[in-house]
């Protein structure tokens, strides 16, 4: 079941095959898409959840449960080494996860959840309408499969990456290693010696 969540995760972006690479990143380039660009959804405490809220940072934002078996918690643990790889500029990253199963979780169990790996990761949920159109702005598969007398949940696997002044740049895959995604961010933080690719491309 776990493989699906792979092809998913390119199946729900239509980019051009053999561009990833065109301006020097690892991951999808896809600077100018219209994706989000923003999601109305709420922190923990209740409070409204933006992700203009960290404009400044580098965001990486992905869309997970808390009983995934095995894609969220090494998203989210490669989330964690790249910020270590980062060294001083890893205070610069900010990650922001996105729960698609809000019926089970709960603000006290995402909060739980995403301080094991990094007490500075954020989470952010909503109701199933508002969860529903975060997705679908976000262009996020999921649903709910049957498992046993409970469900698990098929989600696209990709982590999105905003840029300092809060613009998607790009959609890293659920197999690029730690070392390549810090290496692409570090880009970011230095816009210099970045060239942007694919503008407009969801447009």
């Amino acid at each position: 079941m776990q493989r699906r969540l792979f092809l998913s995760s390119l199946a729900a972006l239509p980019f051009v095959a053999g561009t990833a690479h065109a301006a020097g990143f690892t991951a999808i380039d896809i600077t100018g898409s219209s994706i989000g660009p923003d999601y109305q959804l709420f922190y923990g405490d209740g409070k409204p959840a933006a992700l203009r809220d960290f404009k400044g940072k580098v965001v990486m934002l992905f869309f997970g449960f808390t009983q995934c078996p095995d894609v969220c918690p090494t998203a989210l643990a490669r989330a964690v080494e790249i910020k270590r790889l980062l060294g001083a500029d890893g205070d610069k990253l900010q990650v922001v996860f996105v729960t698609v199963d809000p019926e089970r979780d709960t603000a006290p169990l995402l909060a739980e959840y995403t301080r094991a790996f990094d007490p500075t990761f954020v989470a952010v949920r909503g109701n199933l309408e508002q969860t529903a159109k975060a997705a679908k702005d976000f262009k996020i598969f999921y649903r709910k499969v049957p498992s046993g007398s409970s469900y698990t949940m098929d989600h696209t696997a990709l982590t999105y990456v905003f840029d300092t002044s809060g613009k998607v740049r790009l959609a890293m895959k659920h197999e690029e290693t730690a070392q390549q995604c810090a290496d692409d961010i570090r880009k970011l933080l230095n816009p210099k010696k970045d060239t942007g690719f694919l503008k407009g491309l969801f447009q």
